[in-house]
């Protein structure tokens, strides 16, 4: 077993407290994001529980052993950091071999096993080269070599392909996915990429203030945000927010802002007769309407500004004093200055309290911060 438990962890820089109470349980084998915007904490704790920076408090428990105390390298982990952390007087065989070397592992061994790991990322034509030689996504490769050559229990990433292009960051990240898939090793993955997150995570934490605003898959983070925060950060293009006003009316609640009317289910949101609130609409969810039919569930504005995404283009407009996003299939995309409309599928709403809060009835699955979602 290669769990890792984080129970009331706490990280002070004097009476600054990055870290506050994270508690997370990252089963045997799975594949953990911490994802956030900079300054969150996610390397921070990544580096708690490598051994790297002290644990102001709480316990961190790796294959249910406490690690507080214990080095770095006897904690079973390996890391991969953003830079490589390479030697470039050395060659690849040897910047691999140098953890096996200083264990004082036998020679044939460390060849044996230099073998085996460049075979697995497609090294084996560099093992004679300098670092300098090869491309940024080979230097990956390598530091991912060295990390895998040591067998350990855990994985821990440090946003290591920030440093690659746009190009290279896709490649290295399905053959993250495909290495995780072939040696099914418990792995900590830290970036402040949603697409890297959405992508690779069997769960992702999200971050804030150095505390957990949601945990749960990526299809549960994207569909069901539980807060304000989450809901602005998860997706691409951002999500549309809009003042509201909840008025019941019947078996559902009637959304009111400036110039629009939404309607919402009763079974589905917890809200309060004239309550202040934030609505939140993906752009993908906006459907173009030609014949505009009734005025509820509807937006509309002319053309501000038409961006053009591949197979979608992103066209802007202000609805209700706002500026609103809506994906368009590019063939069809209108010129700026065309007057639209777009309708709103119930079922996508998203409402959210002044707090910050979701007002969605919880089911079962839904998690702000825990150690099972």
């Amino acid at each position: 077993m290669s769990n890792i438990v984080c129970a009331n962890v706490d990280k002070n820089y004097g009476a600054i407290n990055v870290i506050k109470d994270f508690n997370l349980e990252v089963a045997d084998r799975e594949f953990i994001v911490f994802l956030g915007p900079s300054g969150c904490g996610k390397s921070t704790l990544l580096r708690m529980v490598a051994g790297l920076e002290e644990i102001s408090g709480g316990d961190v428990m790796i294959g249910g052993t406490r690690v507080n105390d214990l080095e770095p390298r006897d904690r079973g982990v390996a890391m991969v950091f953003q830079n490589y952390a390479l030697y470039p007087h050395m060659t690849i065989y040897d910047n691999i071999a140098f953890g096996l070397k200083r264990m004082k592992v036998p020679k044939v061994e460390i060849d044996q096993r230099i073998r085996a790991v460049s075979a697995t990322l497609g090294l084996d034509a560099y093992l004679e080269r300098k670092p300098t030689e090869l491309s940024g996504g080979q230097q990956q490769r390598v530091a991912i070599a060295r990390a895998m050559i040591k067998t350990p229990k855990v994985f821990l990433f440090d946003e290591p392909l920030s440093n690659l292009d746009a190009k290279l960051r896709n490649h290295m990240r399905i053959e993250i996915a495909r290495l995780h898939q072939k040696l099914q090793t418990t792995t900590i993955y830290v970036t402040h990429d949603q697409l890297e997150a959405m992508t690779l995570a069997d769960r992702i934490v999200l971050m804030k203030g150095g505390a957990i605003e949601q945990v749960g898959t990526p299809a549960e983070i994207y569909e069901r945000p539980r807060t304000l925060f989450v809901a602005g950060f998860i997706g691409t293009p951002n999500m549309n927010f809009l003042d509201v006003t909840a008025h019941s009316d019947g078996e559902s609640w009637r959304l009111e802002g400036d110039g629009f009317r939404f309607r919402a289910s009763r079974q589905v949101f917890d809200l309060r007769d004239g309550q202040d609130l934030t609505l939140g609409v993906r752009p993908s969810a906006l459907v173009s309407c030609p014949d505009v039919v009734g005025t509820e569930n509807l937006l509309s504005g002319a053309i501000d500004l038409v961006e053009f995404h591949g197979d979608d283009a992103l066209v802007t407009f202000h609805a209700a004093g706002r500026e609103i996003g809506a994906l368009v299939p590019a063939a069809t995309a209108p010129t700026p200055g065309t007057q639209v409309a777009f309708s709103v599928n119930s079922e996508s709403l998203h409402v959210f309290d002044r707090t910050g809060l979701s007002m969605r009835r919880q089911s079962r699955g839904d998690c702000i911060q825990g150690t099972v979602c």
